[in-house]
């Protein structure tokens, strides 16, 4: 079956970004368009907040680490 033209312009693509080092990865993340999604998500935007707030030396962690970032580049 011959390729397309598209078919061999994406596979010539493809084959520059191999020689330059690189490889496809293939990524799953969560549907954000699914039944449910928003509720899941508070669900567990609400447990970390009450791991936050049960946790008393958060806050002072994370003052120390801003502070920390003295002299680091943007």
């Amino acid at each position: 079956m011959a390729s397309t033209p598209v078919q061999r312009r994406v596979q010539k693509h493809r084959e520059g970004l191999r020689r330059a080092g690189l490889r496809p990865v293939q990524i799953w993340v969560p549907d954000t368009r699914s039944v449910g999604f928003v509720q899941e998500a508070a669900r567990q935007c609400r447990l970390a907040s009450e791991a936050d707030r049960a946790d008393v030396g958060i806050q002072e962690f994370m003052d120390e680490s801003l502070a920390d970032l003295d002299g680091w580049k943007e």
